[in-house]
């Protein structure tokens, strides 16, 4: 009888099924990649971006990152795992010999490998089709940070709605936030030119916090420290809350 396999390659195991399973899903492409990618060259192209001098696809590019984090978190992962537990897959997946923590594990660093995948298409169309370069003040330990944040929260909001709620609740729930991100997390339109209390309400958000890290991670002369709070804030009350509420039938 063979040994069951060691944690850690079961969860690269159980990542690499994560990823072709996300491949094969045509929505989860286009919600990832299609859209975010289209987002950036449309808002690039059609002209300037009210209260920013520069040129567009600088403020554009760390927007659609965010954006794209987002899609990959929390619309994503939060559909796809509450439609596993609504089918009973988590439920089987739990008499597998690898321990709760190493099926999340596995779909967390699923996660981040499509959000690679995201940086790598989104920086490439930049460059190709727009000709933007990052800035020589760019920061690549910041930018990880961004991305490694991000996943942390959204990943958590995902995962809290999808083990608490019904999948279909899910479903809608993700979609609508995924739009009011873009709309208000400072995605495609600075924050600053938002409404006064809508203003205040999208800062304290984790969108426009992660827009903004991203922006200083390119080069954007911008404070951190309120982002990385926000940030952290919502990463360890999304993760706490999706801990003890989460249900896997």
């Amino acid at each position: 009888m063979s040994r069951p396999a060691a944690p850690l390659r079961a969860v690269a195991a159980l990542a690499g099924h994560e990823l072709r399973l996300t491949a094969q899903r045509g929505e989860n492409v286009l919600v990832t990649i299609v859209i975010p990618a289209g987002i950036l060259v449309f808002f690039a192209t059609v002209g300037a971006v009210p209260g920013i001098a520069g040129r567009p696809v600088d403020f554009l590019v760390p927007g659609t990152l965010a954006l794209a984090v987002i899609a990959s978190g929390l619309v994503s992962l939060g559909i796809v795992t509450a439609f596993e537990r609504s089918y009973g897959v988590l439920k089987r997946l739990g008499g597998a010999p690898l321990p709760g923590w190493g099926l999340v594990a596995a779909k967390v660093v699923a996660v981040l490998a499509l959000e690679l995948l995201q940086v790598a298409v989104l920086l490439a169309v930049a460059a190709a089709l727009l000709e933007w370069r990052p800035a020589a003040t760019s920061s690549i330990l910041l930018f990880a940070a961004a991305i490694t944040g991000g996943t942390v929260v959204f990943a958590g909001l995902g995962l809290l709605l999808a083990g608490t709620l019904r999948a279909e609740a899910t479903l809608a729930l993700a979609n609508g936030l995924f739009f009011a991100c873009l709309v208000v997390g400072g995605v495609v339109l600075p924050v600053d030119r938002l409404p006064g209390p809508v203003e205040a309400i999208a800062r304290a958000l984790p969108a426009s916090a992660l827009s903004d890290l991203f922006r200083a991670a390119l080069g954007t002369p911008i404070d951190v420290l309120g982002p990385v709070v926000v940030l952290v804030a919502w990463g360890l009350g999304a993760a706490v809350l999706a801990v003890r509420t989460f249900r896997w039938e």
